[in-house]
């Protein structure tokens, strides 16, 4: 009886993982809509650009940069969803409404090393579309910085070579 009450308290501790779940999507929310106000603030910038006359100082680039940040967050807001579905689904219940509606095939995790392996791979887009947004803001003084560039395009391209060609079983 002692073993099955302690079994019991044992199980219950999974719903601690309740916390990382909610705080995962409501930090997701937050990065959703800055994202979003981020977009709104590039459009509002480029109306200023083609109507009301104001063109500042390297529009174009500040402009693809702030475009590629707002891209940069909508990433992180899905590891955070990918996360806390995950999570939820792994140590908490099944998302029953998901199932009946047929949406399970994006957020569906059946494993531990599922989860890890969709996560890393939106990480590593989000480090890619972050290098690419501090590129456009790099001056380049010599031909060794543009074969360190070269290298690093690469680089990346290797990388996501291999997380497609690994994914592929």
């Amino acid at each position: 009886m002692l073993e099955k009450l302690f079994e019991r308290g044992l199980w219950s501790t999974r719903l601690m993982t309740l916390s990382a779940v909610i705080f995962s999507i409501l930090a997701a929310f937050v990065l959703f809509f800055l994202a979003s106000a981020d977009l709104y603030h590039a459009a509002v910038s480029t109306y200023q650009y083609f109507f009301m006359g104001i063109h500042p100082a390297d529009f174009h680039a500040d402009l693809v940069a702030e475009i590629i940040g707002a891209v940069d967050l909508y990433l992180i807001a899905l590891v955070l969803l990918i996360f806390g579905f995950g999570i939820y689904e792994l140590f908490i219940s099944d998302i029953d409404v998901a199932k009946d509606i047929g949406g399970d095939k994006v957020l569906y995790v059946s494993s531990l090393d599922e989860l890890k392996d969709k996560i890393a791979k939106v990480i590593v887009m989000v480090l890619i579309v972050n290098f690419f947004q501090r590129v456009l803001h790099t001056d380049y003084k010599g031909a060794l910085e543009m074969l360190y560039f070269a290298f690093s395009i690469l680089a990346l391209s290797l990388g996501l070579y291999f997380l497609h060609k690994g994914g592929k079983h």
